[in-house]
């Protein structure tokens, strides 16, 4: 089960009450106030993990509670200290406070962590209040509580590449002939139900990409299932714009091009300045070449011809991304900002049901850079 948005209560643990306690000992007259501290709470923490891709492990419960820290002791023994609990996220988590609405951290990198919810210091023991005037104090310190906190988790993949495009476009066929990654495949619309990402592994570069679910005019304002995963190429610096020659209900293919930039300009204006590299799908059927002639003098950019089913035209398609991919890396870099590569295992696939290969209709190779695509043959 893919989770990207969870609302979940978290209560760091209370610290451990103060003892009061008297030293009472065989020859040791009026031996004084020797009650020790309560041990503190235990704090939460969230950390971003790599091989982490959902938020369904915290999905199962509403309330995490960390642990308490033991009562001070006699003999000014110290109540033993909660250990810390650590929350694993996925990286691109974003943390939100449920209450005021704003954002509390942002969880970009793998290792990124901070204290959500600090635990309670620890109640001090009699030991500490003995005075010139009271020299036997009968009083201790409670422990102070945990900070509570409801937050909103909300995940936004970490990509180098969104594909995006009407549904049935061809979008999960694509990422399953480049890469490892094996998305659910049918002849029918919004086969995908969530965002899938594969390495494109091209021997000493790779990148990575999001196979965003299918958009439909409307999925701002929250039609279709484009609203609920928008986010995931919030972080993508190259959107790959899939366009289907012959749509099966019969569309547009310009205007449904034109809807899906719409859409995202509405969901994030800075979508819309997005480097983007446009691709017709499909190249087997008629009529694919003069939609990629009407989208190149629309838009006066290259337009890419594809089929990723008999794999034409898929070398030139990765070399470009891959070009662009490295000179977006290297400006970062020059910038001073921190780059993450993420390798194959860093990618672990979902549990589902999902077909390993494509259906008999589809038929051809079906495999990834291994088949047919080798990373030698991508000159970069």
């Amino acid at each position: 089960m893919f989770v990207d948005r969870i609302q979940i209560e978290l209560q760091a643990g209370k610290g451990g009450d103060g003892c009061t306690s008297m030293r009472r000992e065989k020859f040791v007259p009026r031996g004084g106030p020797d009650g020790g501290d309560g041990g503190d709470g235990a704090s939460i923490i969230l950390e971003a993990r790599l091989g982490v891709n959902s938020l369904a492990a915290l999905a199962n419960r509403q309330f995490y509670r960390a642990k308490n820290g033991g009562p001070g002791e006699g003999s000014k023994r110290y109540g033993r200290g909660a250990k810390d609990q650590v929350l694993y996220v996925p990286p691109g988590t974003t943390v939100i406070d449920a209450a005021g609405g704003f954002v509390i951290r942002d969880l970009k990198r793998p290792g990124d962590s901070f204290v959500v919810a600090r635990g309670g210091r620890g109640g001090r023991g009699n030991a500490h209040f003995k005075t010139a005037n009271d020299r036997a104090p009968r009083h201790c310190e409670p422990g102070s509580a945990g900070e509570v906190r409801l937050v909103i988790l909300e995940l936004k993949s970490i990509a180098d590449v969104g594909l995006v495009g009407m549904p049935n476009a061809g979008k999960s066929t694509l990422l399953s002939r480049i890469s490892s990654a094996r998305p659910e495949i049918a002849d029918y619309p919004f086969t995908t139900k969530h965002p899938n990402l594969g390495i494109v592994d091209l021997g000493e570069k790779s990148f990575v990409l999001a196979d965003i679910p299918g958009l439909i005019e409307g999925a701002s304002e929250g039609l279709g299932l484009g609203h609920e995963f928008l986010r995931h190429v919030e972080r993508a610096g190259l959107l790959v714009h899939l366009v289907e020659p012959a749509p099966t209900d019969e569309t547009d293919p310009i205007e449904n091009y034109q809807a899906i930039r719409a859409e995202l300009a509405q969901y994030d204006a800075s979508l819309a300045e997005r480097e983007e590299i446009i691709v017709v799908t499909k190249s087997e059927l008629p009529g694919a070449e003069d939609v990629r002639a009407a989208l190149h003098h629309l838009t006066g950019n290259d337009v890419y011809l594809i089929s990723a089913v008999v794999g034409r035209g898929l070398t030139e398609l990765v070399a470009e991304i891959a070009g662009r991919v490295e000179k977006r890396r290297e400006a970062m870099i020059a910038a001073g900002e921190e780059v993450t590569l993420l390798r194959e295992t860093d990618v672990r696939p979902i549990e589902t049901d999902r077909p390993k290969r494509l259906p008999p209709h589809l038929a051809g190779p079906t495999s990834g850079l291994s088949d047919g695509l080798q990373a030698k043959d991508i000159d970069l």
